[in-house]
């Protein structure tokens, strides 16, 4: 009895050390590739990248902007799979299933928290770089885009097209589109046209078991419904999205004031709050409050820059302004008229004159990062405002935008699609903190005074809940550790208010396993 008690624990054992080895080892994953369904012209383990590979560091890394997640310690993929055929993604979800690896997707690496290329469990990374295609259809005003293009790659394919059509979508140019649109996607024409999101009318996706949609017909319209600001990622790998064109004039117009508190900026910030939401649709005023050098030695001071575009002519803009923000002394000198391709590049920081090609050739800036986001539902008292202006003083290296709502924003149900943000929002704050030092203790300084302002905000913000954008992920606001409901719903609401119940009805049913699962997932309903 005892030496068949020994030999049972052997085998046990051995199994176990078996299956640990089938989870970790980057050949065993290869080999499963080749056991899938194959296009004999491109085998599934040829775009597969093990860390033995000469080009694996460089693959993996190629769309990693937040060098957070980029050091040393960070645990890596077992593999890097740069799919380029819809057969590819299949192999990699099969593998999955078969070697209990966790898929991360990524289109643009933009996830602040690194999400779609970290893991503290075995994985391997399903990159959708080789999906990048943009198809203009102008007879329709419609477009399809592959989740692994760029916002940049889609504004370029359209204006080569027609210079009087343009797509709602993020300023910085490299993000890609499947995590942009996944997440509700916003830019400056959403007071016109609202989100991304908001401007989808179809897509295409792969389920957990290889299973793939190519319309919103056959996908559902729960599952198309979830994957439009719900977070793609946890419902399957989105191949791409249709989207609906919307009309730009021949010239837009843009302008950048940036006032000082020695110069008004206090006066200026408070008409701002009742001003940006409600003024003309067409037009767009970002404000940015950043730390800049005063007039006295070793001084500091916050500089408001009021960042505009109007979709029209300088005169028409100016008579807009004239008439609702006229303490801000805007001049035709201030404007710049632009086609609107041209002020994608003005609104990523290129220089003006920069050839529209560059956006073909996106290249991210690395950088240490940590994003966090609010709500502001009522303006900031005066007194507010100053004790803001001094506490950005105090944090240093802390900037903030301010994005104005209204227009279109406040039309669209918050049922619509899971971005519940909508009417009764004036504007959403961006927390940025940007670093290029290296080493754990800069890193803990710097997310501290994150923290700090993200706290001294609590009395100016929404509340029940404290309301935050998925684009702009913070893992501080709640994670899942255990994949469950109660992890989940901490977040969840935050991020999607009502609608956090409907998508964990759609995921339990149309991933009861919870197969798709990441560290802010949506979970399954216990």
């Amino acid at each position: 009895m005892e030496k068949w008690l020994v030999i049972s624990l052997l085998l046990l054992i051995s199994t176990s050390i078996t299956t640990s080895q089938s989870v970790t080892d980057p050949i065993a994953f290869l080999r499963c590739l080749d056991r899938q369904p194959t296009d004999p012209t491109s085998p599934n383990s040829a775009v597969a990248y093990i860390p033995t590979n000469s080009s694996f560091t460089a693959v993996l890394r190629r769309r990693i902007p937040n060098l957070r997640f980029d050091k040393p310690t960070t645990r890596k993929p077992i593999s890097v799979v740069a799919a380029t055929t819809w057969t590819h993604i299949q192999a990699a979800i099969g593998c999955a299933r078969e070697l209990s690896l966790q898929v991360r997707i990524r289109s643009g690496g933009h996830d602040f928290e690194g999400l779609s290329y970290t893991s503290t469990v075995p994985f391997f990374v399903l990159d959708m770089f080789g999906f990048k295609s943009v198809n203009v259809n102008l007879t329709e005003k419609t477009a399809w885009v592959d989740s692994g293009a760029t916002v940049g790659e889609l504004y370029y394919r359209i204006a080569e097209k027609s210079n009087v059509f343009g797509f709602p979508a993020g300023l910085s140019t490299t993000l890609g589109v499947g995590g942009h649109f996944s997440g509700g996607g916003y830019g400056n024409l959403m007071r016109k046209y609202g989100l991304s999101v908001d401007n989808v009318v179809g897509s295409g996706i792969v389920d957990s078991n290889g299973n793939i949609f190519t319309d919103r017909v056959s996908m559902g319209e729960d599952r198309f419904w979830a994957i439009r600001g719900g977070g793609a990622a946890s419902y399957g790998v989105v191949l791409g999205y249709k989207i609906q064109l919307v009309p730009v004039p021949e010239k837009v117009t843009v302008f950048k004031v940036g006032k000082t508190v020695g110069e008004g900026a206090g006066d200026l910030i408070m008409k701002w709050q009742s001003f940006a939401h409600s003024t003309d649709r067409n037009l767009f005023v970002r404000l940015t409050l950043t730390l800049v050098n005063g007039t006295k030695p070793g001084e500091k001071m916050v500089l408001a820059s009021f960042i505009g575009m109007y979709l029209g002519r300088s005169d028409k803009l100016l008579t807009v302004m004239n008439r609702d923000f006229p303490e801000l002394k805007l001049k035709k000198t201030d404007c710049t008229e632009m086609r609107w391709i041209d002020s994608v590049l003005f609104w990523d920081d290129y220089p003006v004159g920069t050839p529209t090609s560059v956006l073909l050739n996106p290249v991210a800036k690395k950088l240490f990062m940590k994003r966090k986001s609010d709500y502001v539902k009522r303006p900031i008292s005066r007194a507010g405002i100053d004790l803001i202006l001094k506490k950005l003083v105090e944090v240093e290296k802390v900037k903030m935008n301010w994005n104005p709502y209204g227009g279109r924003m406040g039309e669209i149900p918050s049922s619509r699609t899971p971005f519940p943000h909508r009417a009764g929002n004036l504007f959403n704050i961006e927390y940025i903190i940007d670093w290029s030092e290296a080493g754990d203790n800069v890193e803990r300084k710097y997310l501290a005074l994150a923290n700090e302002l993200y706290g001294f905000m609590t009395p100016y913000v929404s509340s029940s809940p404290r309301e935050a954008f998925l684009n702009y992920r913070d893992l501080d606001i709640g994670s899942s550790v255990k994949s469950t409901y109660q992890e989940g719903k901490i977040y969840g609401d935050k991020y999607f208010k009502d609608n956090f119940e409907r998508l964990v009805d759609i995921k339990t049913t149309i991933d009861a396993e919870n197969f798709w699962k990441n560290e802010q997932s949506i979970p399954v309903r216990s």
